[in-house]
């Protein structure tokens, strides 16, 4: 049975604005529960289009905190932007049941299809990544009139015949000591296993996504399926992922695997991520695309990594009061004369004002954060005093217009700043490792509207 739950509308991750205003984080489409047997599986539709789309990602989930990393979120929106799409918990993790005992193959199946009942697909072109490889290409050798297509994704064909026992052992333990800390990100996400804030994210996926237990239990699983018998009977259209530099699956035995399926298309990529939203994932989304649609959907120019600087005057309102519109307003003017001065300087390049506050971009963090430093003093001569915040990460150009979490990032960072301060984060102070500037460690600190935990430094003579 399904709960009668009204259509769910996904949603931006963030709001699409750079100014200091509060930032929502969206916990994307609305969760659902559908009734497989005795066991509630939460699931999420979002997306449109004719084409109907089952994603299932590997090992563990929870539907709702997926959606607070941006690269997962804008994952699941190339994904949506191709068809209707699916997702769900599998039993034992995340919004979902747990069950006690470990489940079977057979159980993951009855909960596809029961999640594809709930959402109205009669068909669906069906994606897996690591272990769900096993549980959608099930479904297509057991039940071919419920899957258009597969696209499968660095998985073991026979984990048992390749992987030693001790391993199994060790790994499980791993998991079971270490679940809730991310030690595993640097093994199956070496490009971001050393960003505070995806760390930060993993170790909460982690933590309400599963038990130590459950996780140990839900690896040892996967690890003793043995798929060779089945990916034989599959007739839907296949297409096997793989970057082939990823440690935990040798590329050969995924290349096995992909020619136990009749006419599959194995494409192996660059990379060392094994899943997708990490590393060059505009690459796996082309070849996801054209394998669905037939058509491959032009590369996003207007992505590019930049270093976002925010500042805004101490104390602007009480001395606003103090001075009277006139002279405040000359004031104003003198100021801005003076950042504008100093960007133009510095190489910076200005992309708003909001009230009494700039936003600038630059190339280079060391010239932000000596620009940062050249405006505080610059300001002071003015009886002013600013703060001013530095980020740098991957925006989005659109015109004169730059958008994406490094800005809400940089924006909330020039809040936590004192007078005459400038704050920059830990990735501001690795890229200039090297250089002359020297820093103040200011701690931890949680940014509203930004997941995770971040650690802050002050830029000091």
């Amino acid at each position: 049975m399904q709960y009668p739950y009204p259509p769910s509308r996904a949603k931006p991750l963030y709001a699409d604005s750079h100014r200091r205003e509060d930032v929502e984080v969206s916990s994307g489409p609305e969760t659902r529960f559908v009734r497989s047997g005795d066991v509630d599986i939460a699931y999420q539709v979002f997306g449109g289009g004719p084409r109907d789309i089952l994603a299932l990602s590997g090992f563990v989930s929870h539907l709702e905190v997926i959606w607070e990393l941006a690269e997962f979120a804008r994952f699941l929106e190339r994904l949506g932007s191709m068809g209707r799409v699916v997702t769900f918990d599998k039993r034992g993790t995340g919004m979902s049941d747990r069950p006690a005992g470990r489940p079977t193959l057979e159980d993951h199946v009855g909960d596809v299809l029961a999640v594809l009942d709930a959402a109205g697909m009669d068909r669906a072109s069906m994606l897996g990544w690591v272990d769900s490889v096993a549980i959608v290409a099930s479904v297509a050798a057991t039940y071919p009139d419920r899957v258009d297509a597969l696209v499968l994704s660095s998985f073991l064909a026979s984990p048992t015949k390749t992987v030693p026992p001790a391993f199994v052992t060790a790994y499980a333990e791993a998991i079971t000591n270490g679940w809730g800390s991310a030690q595993m990100l640097v093994v199956e996400s070496p490009s971001v296993a050393n960003d505070e804030r995806v760390v930060a994210w993993v170790r909460r996926l982690e933590r309400l996504s599963a038990t130590p237990n459950v996780a140990a239990s839900m690896m040892q699983w996967a690890l003793s399926l043995d798929l060779d018998d089945i990916l034989p009977a599959i007739q839907a259209p296949t297409l096997v992922l793989h970057r082939k530099d990823v440690a935990s699956v040798p590329a050969d035995e995924v290349r096995r695997g992909a020619s136990l399926i009749p006419g599959a298309r194995y494409v192996e990529l660059p990379g060392s991520d094994i899943y997708p939203m990490f590393g060059d994932t505009d690459a796996v989304l082309a070849e996801i695309e054209e394998f669905l649609t037939g058509t491959r959907s032009a590369p996003d120019r207007g992505r590019v990594f930049a270093t976002v600087l925010f500042t805004d005057i101490v104390g602007s309102t009480d001395r606003a009061n103090e001075l009277g519109d006139r002279r405040w307003r000359d004031l104003l003017e003198a100021h801005n004369a003076e950042i504008r001065r100093l960007l133009e300087q510095f190489g910076g390049r200005e992309v708003d004002t909001a009230g009494d506050g700039f936003f600038a971009t630059f190339e280079a963090p060391a010239r932000a954060i000596r620009c940062a430093r050249a405006i505080a003093i610059a300001v002071r001569g003015l009886g002013l005093e600013v703060r001013a915040g530095i980020h740098a990460g991957e925006v989005d150009r659109t015109g004169d217009a730059v958008t994406g979490i490094a800005v809400h990032v940089g924006s909330r960072v020039a809040a936590l700043a004192g007078a005459s301060e400038v704050l920059v984060t830990s990735t501001v102070k690795d890229l200039v490792l090297g250089s002359e500037l020297v820093f103040e460690d200011r701690g931890i600190h949680a940014l509203k509207g930004v997941p995770g935990e971040w650690r802050l430094y002050l830029s000091s003579d």
